[in-house]
């Protein structure tokens, strides 16, 4: 089974109201720092934690017993993960939700071997509370033409951001079923960058090395904070559903030290000790766009996952029975990818994971926040502090 994710953003304005408690968006934050910790090498980086934890929220509803508890913990989910279907496909529809002036779009489908037979229950299940279809593909005889077929799939929902999710290798003749929920953003800043305003200016990557980046300037009234070691901006996008927040340390070699403390309580703490200021923002264009999908097997099994991963003792039966044990489905490698543009009008982001299982598997003076130095960003729903897409950037002067 694979189970792909792509996200797609782009920036306009948020809100400033208070995040609502909603048990999806709770886990899920709770979930982007422990994935986001075990993410050690301090470089530009970025990825959807809403897209990895629906995804393994769709792969954890078909197991049972200890696999089962063990993806629950992992996701920081009270209930039986059969519940965090319904629960996400509600927040989905909302977040979707045209009145709130930005594009943002939610796909899922599953990528069934032919000879796999699927529960009715949980095909049903998937359907209902996420629209997820089956598609049949032939992995046995022909799994370099599925796993085409699958990042095409992600290509069309992510207008190509992303490309080969699924690298060589990633599906074989052991593959039984692919997963897969894209989302897409799209939207434009509340206040846009006047482009005629944008300069080269030093960007210090270290404490003694610098590179020219094109950097926005503006001027305006903001949600802003400064405390601590560390200042934030909240940008909003347009509609006052969607904000990207930023965080930058004092000290230019201080990001490694922030990413330490932070967690999703001092995130919720933070924006919540935002105050209105009218504030200069200096923030440099920028395009994270890898070339190969992260691997997170490792990391999730690490986060306590592992019985998912074991071929001789993963149970997947909600999702499919086996007569023979070389039919039991295991987790096999999941792979993620992400693509992010900041510039002048907004940010444009995609995001993709895939989850591979086998057979057998006011005053005069405007406050300021300059972001010369390395520095972190959370695009959010303000509505529920849902973290859905996360980064940071190192050196905007690369890809």
């Amino acid at each position: 089974m694979i189970i792909a994710v792509p996200l797609f953003l782009s920036a306009g304005p948020a809100g400033a109201s208070p995040a609502g408690f909603d048990p999806v968006a709770a886990a899920s934050n709770q979930f982007a720092f422990d994935v986001w910790k075990k993410l050690t090498a301090l470089d530009n980086q970025a990825f959807s934690p809403a897209s990895l934890w629906l995804a393994l929220c769709m792969t954890g509803a078909g197991a049972r017993g200890e696999t089962e508890l063990e993806i629950r913990k992992a996701l920081h989910f009270g209930e039986p993960l059969a519940m965090c279907l319904p629960l996400s496909g509600r927040l989905s529809a909302a977040l979707a939700d045209p009145a709130r002036k930005v594009t943002f779009r939610i796909a899922n489908r599953l990528f069934g071997d032919n000879a796999l037979q699927i529960e009715k229950a949980y095909q049903a299940a998937v359907s209902q509370a996420l629209k997820a279809s089956v598609e049949r593909v032939n992995f046995k005889q022909e799994f370099e033409k599925a796993r085409a077929r699958i990042n095409a799939w992600v290509e069309e929902q992510t207008e190509k951001r992303i490309q080969d999710l699924v690298p060589s290798g990633g599906v074989n003749a052991l593959t039984r079923l692919v997963l897969v929920n894209a989302i897409y953003f799209l939207g434009d800043w509340e206040s846009p960058f006047d482009p005629e305003i944008t300069r080269p200016q030093p960007f210090r990557t270290k404490e003694n090395e610098s590179r020219d980046a094109p950097t926005m300037h503006k001027t305006e009234h903001l949600r802003f904070y400064a405390r601590d070691g560390l200042k934030a901006v909240e940008l909003p996008y347009q509609g006052n559903a969607y904000s990207m927040l930023f965080l930058l340390p004092d000290a230019v070699d201080g990001l490694a030290d922030l990413e330490k403390k932070l967690d999703a309580g001092r995130i919720a703490a933070i924006t919540r000790d935002m105050k209105a200021k009218r504030v200069h923002v200096a923030l440099p264009r920028f395009t994270i766009n890898p070339g190969e999908p992260l691997r997170a097997g490792e990391i999730l099994q690490a986060l306590g996952m592992r019985l998912a991963f074991d071929m001789a003792n993963a149970d997947f039966g909600a999702i499919a029975r086996w007569s023979r044990p070389e039919d039991r489905l295991f987790i096999g490698e999941v792979f993620h990818k992400a693509f992010v543009k900041v510039d002048e009008k907004g940010t444009e982001a995609a995001a993709a994971t895939a989850v591979s299982t086998l057979a057998f598997g006011a005053p005069a003076r405007p406050a300021e926040f300059i972001a010369d130095h390395p520095f972190l960003f959370f695009l959010r729903d303000t509505a529920t502090g849902l973290i859905v897409f996360m980064g940071r950037v190192t050196d905007p002067s690369r890809s």
